[in-house]
């Protein structure tokens, strides 16, 4: 359920958090390799849940879970996780102002009187509480939250605190566009929304590379 969803996610953003030196240990790198090491740990841990699942039955809720999607939940599923969802988000808007200074460098948000370790667990709580609780119900729904963030930057700036609330919509706003499409697609099995959103996501993320390294020095 949304709780175990939610301990979950805050066992894995902290155990990277830990590994990767709380952000000012190592750098970022030390963070990306904390991050691809937990997130291979908790691969291999899906693996196991699949090799020993007790039936068929018990496997085909672990891959329907794994695809992602919004079908068949029912309002009873959206009030169960609207408190963690809101406390996470409500976590996340009291790091705008720090998120603003850290896009200067660590030393210079220091200078301006920001606890970089406890924006960080902020930041890291936030998003556990929120991405955790919703993802326990629909799944593993990929790049939304890559792609809303670029979408909305040309129209807002690219302040982090400007870019929170609008980057949230467009992701809704995304995810429903991408859901409708995706029951559109007549196929037998249904296509799953985690699919679809890959399939979509995954061209951007490559443009997004291709552009990062023509900009940079």
């Amino acid at each position: 359920g949304p709780v175990m969803g939610m301990v979950g996610a805050l066992a894995a953003c902290g155990l990277t958090f830990a590994l990767g030196g709380g952000g000012t240990r190592g750098g970022t790198v030390a963070l990306v390799l904390a991050g691809a090491a937990v997130s291979s740990l908790t691969a291999a841990g899906i693996a196991l849940a699949l090799n020993f699942a007790p039936n068929p039955y018990a496997a085909y809720e672990i891959m329907s879970w794994l695809l992602g999607s919004i079908a068949d939940k029912s309002w009873t599923q959206v009030w169960l996780v609207l408190p963690f969802a809101v406390l996470g988000v409500a976590l996340l808007s009291a790091t705008g102002r720090g998120l603003d200074a850290l896009t200067l460098g660590e030393a210079q948000a220091h200078s301006l009187g920001i606890d970089v370790r406890r924006l960080a667990m902020l930041v890291v709580a936030g998003t556990a509480l929120s991405v955790g609780a919703v993802t326990s119900v629909t799944g593993a729904i990929g790049f939304i939250g890559l792609v809303a963030p670029h979408l909305v930057r040309p129209f807002v700036g690219h302040e982090p605190r400007r870019v929170l609330l609008p980057a949230a919509l467009a992701g809704a706003l995304l995810l429903l566009c991408a859901d409708i499409a995706a029951r559109l697609v007549h196929t037998n099995p249904e296509l799953k929304l985690g699919v679809f959103t890959s399939f979509l996501g995954t061209p951007f993320f490559f443009w997004l590379v291709v552009r990062i390294r023509k900009v940079a020095p």
